[in-house]
């Protein structure tokens, strides 16, 4: 085993409308090893979407009742909706050596810092405040009334990029993609990551005795 066995946890996160979820569903289809991890929630599925692939969608007393046994790794209530991380999917999969992205608020990412210090801090930016609203508006189910609430939001959680360890301006999709495939393979290729008894057991081997 040239690099350690488990896996990659990359975590991202934007304002509501900037793609991050586009995203991470596109790269988990076209990296190898890369999955993307698929949150619970208790919002109302949208058209086009489905249940186990997009979210798990629960009823709220099923997600309370998930949360008081501190099954979830983080969880938040986000635009009156609660979103939240199993704990169970995520070690399942980093511990078969597979890597994992996630799609998470700025509260939900705060939690994970907490837990898991190796992680991958992403952050997506739209490319302007103006784009951001024309997104939200092309989602038929969003109302004027909610779509300035998120708009409100999403200026709080810009004003934490810095705290991520990169930034991606969704401006192109397809430019998005190929930013984000460099990080995932930048980081893999981190020192950290290759297994030293590899590198022990190859270069330095026990001299024999004549």
């Amino acid at each position: 085993m040239k690099r350690k066995n488990r896996g990659r946890l990359f975590i991202v996160s934007a304002p509501s409308g900037a793609g991050k979820t586009t995203l991470c569903q596109k790269l988990s289809s076209i990296i190898q090893n890369l999955k993307h991890s698929v949150s619970y929630t208790t919002r109302p599925m949208r058209h086009g979407e489905i249940n186990n692939r997009d979210y798990t969608f629960i009823k709220e007393d099923v997600f309370r009742r998930m949360a008081s046994k501190d099954e979830f790794v983080e969880w938040a209530e986000v635009h009156g909706n609660l979103y939240g991380t199993s704990r169970k999917r995520l070690d399942a999969m980093l511990n078969k050596g597979i890597d994992v992205i996630l799609d998470v608020d700025t509260q939900g990412a705060r939690q994970i810092r907490k837990k898991y210090k190796d992680g991958i801090y992403i952050f997506i930016l739209p490319p302007s405040r103006e784009a951001l609203k024309k997104r939200l508006k092309k989602r038929m189910c969003n109302s004027k009334e909610e779509i300035q609430r998120r708009l409100k939001r999403a200026a709080d959680e810009i004003r934490e990029y810095k705290k991520y360890d990169y930034v991606i301006i969704n401006t192109v999709f397809d430019t998005a993609i190929k930013e984000m495939k460099a990080i995932i393979a930048s980081e893999k290729l981190r020192t950290g990551n290759i297994d030293s008894l590899w590198v022990k057991k190859i270069f330095f081997p026990p001299r024999r005795i004549r």
